[in-house]
């Protein structure tokens, strides 16, 4: 019987853009609001994030050619598909005919009304929201023109059932963002509100940080995903890459 699943599964968060570098300047400046000129879907990736995203092409590319990806999802977001065409141009991917897609429902999350705020922003220009979201919690507080991580898992739902009508029994990398990976995780291992909030209270996802699954037939009862490592660096630290880490500049309350 034909597997359902990809054969391998890479979950890689963007390398560091250039929004992580003016949400810790807002952060340290004490601001409201962050300074971001672009649309975050056009943010770039900063010098350090090409950096983070070729150092792990490198790693890739060391593997053998049957164990690199051969289908590569990406974001919309500039600085996923950036990432993605990094990791490419450094050998990171079986070949240059490597299958490449852009799916929207790999975007960030849509913060609506909270968007390029700080925490601090928040509290000030919108407490009903602050008071909600601690009311409620992340996991289902949906600011206005917002979306809570329910409605990014909702449209993942449907990105796993294309992953498995079109790329079942291949390598596959995802490119995208920290929600994306953490509700992913949620998706793939059956886990609840409990168990993914405790595993983004350890820490964030890092800038080009590697999840992986791997498919295990005897899993289940037609075989299942199985996790081998999560927020994997080494790569970068291997190449003398910087790790970085702080949310995107979008993320208002976390």
């Amino acid at each position: 019987m034909k597997s359902r699943w990809p054969s391998e599964l890479w979950i890689v968060r963007h390398g560091e853009s250039a929004g992580n570098v003016a949400r810790d300047l807002a952060h340290a400046s004490g601001l409201g609001r962050i300074d971001i000129a672009e649309r975050d879907v056009d943010v770039p990736l900063s010098d350090l994030g090409e950096e983070q995203a070729r150092a792990l092409g490198r790693w890739f590319a060391d593997q053998p050619v049957g164990e690199r990806p051969e289908v590569v999802l990406t974001s919309p977001y500039l600085r996923a598909i950036h990432t993605a065409e990094l990791i490419g141009e450094a050998g990171g991917l079986a070949d240059r005919s490597a299958t490449r897609c852009v799916d929207e429902r790999l975007r960030e999350r849509e913060f609506g009304i909270l968007d390029r705020l700080t925490t601090l922003g928040v509290k000030d220009l919108h407490p009903d929201q602050a008071a909600m979201r601690a009311s409620l919690g992340k996991f289902y507080h949906r600011p206005p023109g917002g979306e809570s991580w329910c409605d990014v898992i909702l449209r993942l739902r449907s990105m796993l059932d294309t992953l498995s009508l079109h790329h079942a029994e291949r390598r596959v990398l995802i490119v995208g963002h920290q929600v994306v990976v953490l509700c992913l995780r949620y998706l793939l291992e059956g886990l609840n509100e409990q168990q993914i909030l405790e595993i983004d209270a350890e820490g964030d996802v890092a800038n080009c940080g590697v999840t992986q699954y791997r498919f295990e037939a005897g899993e289940g009862h037609d075989g299942a995903l199985r996790l081998e490592r999560y927020n994997f660096t080494a790569p970068l630290e291997r190449a003398g890459a910087p790790v970085t880490s702080a949310p995107d500049a979008i993320v208002a309350v976390r």
